[in-house]
Order: structure tokens, then C-alpha cells, then sequence
């Protein structure tokens, strides 16, 4: 039998984690923007170019408004899913939607661009967290750890830890344990562990039993 001890630990440095397979990157290591910043082993699959994530897939995304994307450990990211950032977020409670501030020179020189629009913060995506093909997540959601997100689900609500959320707009379908299954998920924190302690323990994470999680040594 396999000493499981010895296995060659997974690389988080690397762009590509499949050799030959260039669909699947490290989201981390092709993000280059300073305001968008994700945890280890987060994977992005795109058919066409997965590099192209923050161009392609982060929008509205003005360095003026300050905001950050942030998006935890161990995520898997389907293709085509978007992130709506607080420059699409035209203010509703003024008289017009139009917006005035970013074309401050010919309106009102005194204007800036973020008055513009209404400014609801950064857009937190947490670890171990499923967003389906096309979903799209809009400002300043926070989508807590273990959640799911289902194909071409509009998020525009915060997403409590471990629910499924899809529709448009999405809404709870349901919470994919017990809860006193997900506070132990949230107190173990596995994906804070080292990777050969993740690597030992992969029967019982890759497990359908989650009272197994009583076994895995503190």
C-alpha cells in the first residue's frame, strides 16, 4: 500500500495545475491588478483564454472607486462566471440615472466619478466556494465559505456559509448540511492547513459522511 506521506505535494506557484491542459489556471497566479486578490489553489476554467480573468470577467472595475474583488482558498470558478464591480452601480435614489459625475468636465467640473455611482464595497468570495457557469455576482456581495452558486445564478444578496443559491435573482435553495456540520466545516478551516495534512486527510474531504470530520486529528 502507497505511503501516503510521500506523495508529491501539489504546487500552488504553478499557472496551469494539469500538465498539457490549458483550460484550468491558478487564479492567482494570472491576476497582475493590486485590487483584486485571491487565496491558493482557487482554480478558473475558461474554454478560451483563463488568463483573461480580470479583463474578461472582473468589470466595472475603476481603480477610482477603491474596491476590492477578494476571493478565498480553494474556489473553483466555471467559465464565463462575472464579477459586476461597483462602477456599473448607477445611483437609484437620485431623480436620473444618468450618470452626470463621470462626464464631470462637460457637466460639472466639480463632480467626481464615484459620485456617480452607489459605492457598496468590496466583493468577498469565500474559501472552498462553487460559482457555476455564468453566474454573475454583482457589488459588493459576500458569498461565505463552502457556498455554491448554480449556472447562470444573478447573486446580488449576501450568501451565508455552505448554502446553494441559484436564479435570477438567486435565492436559497438550500444549505448543503446539518448545521452543526457547518460550524465544525468553519472551525476546522481545513483550507488552512498545510497541503500534507490536506493530502492526508483527502478520503474524508472527498467523502459524502460528514460525520467523518470527528475523526481528522487536531
Amino acid at each position: 500500500m502507497q505511503n501516503k506521506s510521500f506523495r508529491k505535494l501539489p504546487d500552488s506557484s504553478l499557472k496551469y495545475p494539469r500538465p498539457g491542459e490549458t483550460t484550468t489556471v491558478y487564479l492567482k497566479n494570472v491576476i497582475s491588478k493590486p485590487n483584486i486578490v485571491v487565496g491558493d489553489f482557487t482554480i478558473y476554467h475558461d474554454f478560451e483564454d483563463p488568463c483573461a480573468f480580470e479583463r474578461k470577467n472582473v468589470l466595472y472595475h475603476y481603480p477610482c472607486n477603491k474596491e476590492r474583488l477578494v476571493i478565498g482558498k480553494f474556489s473553483s470558478i466555471a467559465n464565463g462566471a462575472k464579477f459586476i464591480m461597483n462602477g456599473a452601480n448607477h445611483k437609484v435614489a437620485s431623480v436620473s440615472t444618468y450618470p452626470f459625475a463621470v462626464l464631470g468636465p462637460d457637466w460639472d467640473p466639480s463632480l467626481t466619478a464615484p459620485q456617480a455611482w452607489d459605492i457598496k464595497g468590496d466583493t468577498v468570495i469565500g474559501n472552498d466556494v462553487w460559482i457555476g457557469f455564468e453566474a454573475v455576482i454583482m457589488p459588493g456581495v459576500h458569498i461565505g465559505d463552502g457556498a455554491i452558486v448554480a449556472t447562470r445564478a444573478v447573486v446580488a444578496k449576501d450568501v451565508a456559509p455552505y448554502e446553494i443559491v441559484g436564479g435570477v435573482p438567486a435565492r436559497t435553495i438550500r444549505s448543503r448540511f446539518k448545521p452543526e456540520t457547518v460550524r465544525e466545516l468553519l472551525r476546522l478551516r481545513w483550507w488552512d492547513w498545510e497541503p500534507a495534512r490536506i493530502q492526508a486527510n483527502l478520503d474524508i474531504l472527498r467523502g459524502d459522511d460528514p460525520s467523518a470530520l470527528s475523526r481528522i486529528p487536531s
